[in-house]
């Protein structure tokens, strides 16, 4: 026999939920009164006196999403001017399309215009401004116009040169070869531009008198730039001077009036490493007549003459250092890039330049090398050192063909260098040969070279 079902059992069945443990009673459907006396105020009746319609300009209910307006901010009213017709045709003034527009602000413009959907998309419907009166119940109830505030960035006034259009045909072709022209035509262009700038020929007035163009604002301003521009620039003057600096060349002294003192071996060589030159075993060899080997046909020739002078010392000096010098680039190895040399270790430079001392050939090491490689420029530096020290032992007056053979030169190469220390270059015709052979002059005044000016372009 089943069990019997109890009365919980029973309303489920019914289809009525029972309520959970700790769920307290349902509200009450009735309010509960609240304490003390309460006093109703009987209500006063509303009635609508008129509904009016503005004669000129309609109430208006502005809103602005997303902009911030200022309280004291004013607009002006503009409206469609009507046609002019039958009175029965006009709209009524609350009816016409109207405009705010305000320009306080500083950098934004505002207009309020109306608009026939609301931002949720939905239509905007009628609206109303209503006054009333307590006194008398009475409500004047006015058809006023939904409108939005927009806010726009000003935009800045346009230059003139900018809003005039180009005045004929040329400037058209001008403007499409700056903006699509190749590279080689935008070049023309900026040329023809620049030398264009001036006044304008051809005008005259009535009298026949030629007229003087003003400058636009254009012209102006490229004028300006270019005297900003070349304001910095150095002059022609300068520019060689750097150059000449630059060079690798024997400091000289330019301002020197006798020859004899524009190269001074204390000043090239140094005091210190000119009297440090040994040179009293070449002395003693001339004196007895004895041979000295050399490996310089250069000194070779020069020696006896040299030593036999009424005071050698100074100038056997210079041969020595000289003599230094081109050992020094000649027994220098050809060097890992192309065009360079490598110095020799420090024993083997020492046992190649005997008996130099290791001050002078430190000294030579340092001003002729950087690293312990030769580079082009100091290659240069050395050739023009001897150059200039073979002109003050032979008198400023040499033949380049022995420092030429020494130095394994080309003569056109060697006659480059001469001219750089300001020597001229002439032919003088020995005894006994068939062919002139160049002369290398040191005399006042020196002659430079001068700075190229380049190529001059192609017509």
């Amino acid at each position: 026999m089943p069990a019997p079902q109890s009365t919980a059992d029973m309303s489920d069945v019914n289809g009525r939920k029972r309520k959970r443990d700790g769920e307290g009673k349902s509200k009450p459907k009735k309010k509960t009164a609240i304490d003390g006396d309460v006093t109703e105020v009987p209500g006063t009746p509303v009635r609508i006196k008129s509904v009016k319609k503005a004669k000129y300009c309609p109430p208006v209910i502005v809103s602005a999403p997303g902009v911030r307006l200022d309280e004291d901010i004013t607009f002006r009213t503009y409206q469609k001017r009507q046609t002019a017709g039958r009175k029965s045709s006009r709209r009524h003034a609350s009816e016409q399309e109207i405009t705010l527009h305000s320009t306080k602000h500083r950098t934004v413009d505002f207009t309020a215009r109306e608009e026939e959907v609301d931002t949720r998309g939905e239509p905007y419907q009628q609206e109303y401004v209503a006054l009333y009166d307590p006194k008398t119940g009475g409500l004047e109830v006015m058809a006023a116009k939904k409108m939005v505030v927009r806010g726009t960035v000003r935009a800045k006034q346009a230059d003139e040169d900018a809003m005039i259009a180009p005045a004929d045909i040329k400037d058209r072709k001008v403007d499409l070869g700056q903006t699509f022209g190749t590279r080689k035509a935008k070049k023309i262009i900026e040329s023809n531009r620049i030398n264009a700038i001036g006044p304008k020929r051809g005008e005259q007035d009535a009298d026949g008198n030629a007229i003087t163009a003003k400058l636009d604002s254009a012209e102006k301003a490229t004028l300006s730039h270019i005297g900003q521009v070349t304001s910095t620039m150095a002059s022609r003057d300068e520019l060689q001077a750097a150059i000449d600096e630059s060079k690798p060349v024997p400091r000289a002294n330019l301002e020197a009036d006798e020859v004899a003192d524009v190269y001074d071996p204390k000043v090239i060589i140094g005091t210190d490493v000119l009297k440090a030159v040994p040179v009293r075993d070449w002395q003693e060899a001339v004196e007895k007549n004895e041979n000295i080997d050399l490996a310089s046909r250069y000194v070779a020739r020069r020696i006896g003459r040299v030593g036999k002078q009424e005071k050698p010392l100074e100038k056997l000096r210079i041969m020595r250092y000289l003599y230094f010098l081109i050992l020094f680039y000649v027994t220098a190895k050809d060097g890992r890039q192309r065009g360079t040399k490598r110095v020799p270790p420090k024993d083997q430079l020492a046992k190649n330049l005997s008996p130099a001392p290791q001050s002078v050939i430190d000294s030579i090491r340092r001003k002729f090398s950087d690293g312990g490689e030769i580079r082009k420029f100091h290659m240069d530096l050395i050739m023009t050192h001897c150059a200039a020290l073979s002109c003050i032992i032979d008198n400023f007056e040499t033949e380049p063909r022995d420092l030429r053979e020494d130095l394994r030169l080309d003569s056109k190469t060697m006659n480059q260098y001469f001219q750089e220390i300001g020597a001229k270059i002439g032919q003088r015709k020995a005894a006994g040969e068939a062919k002139a052979q160049p002369v290398a002059k040191l005399a006042m005044p020196l002659v430079f070279p001068k700075m190229s000016r380049g190529a001059p372009m192609r017509r």
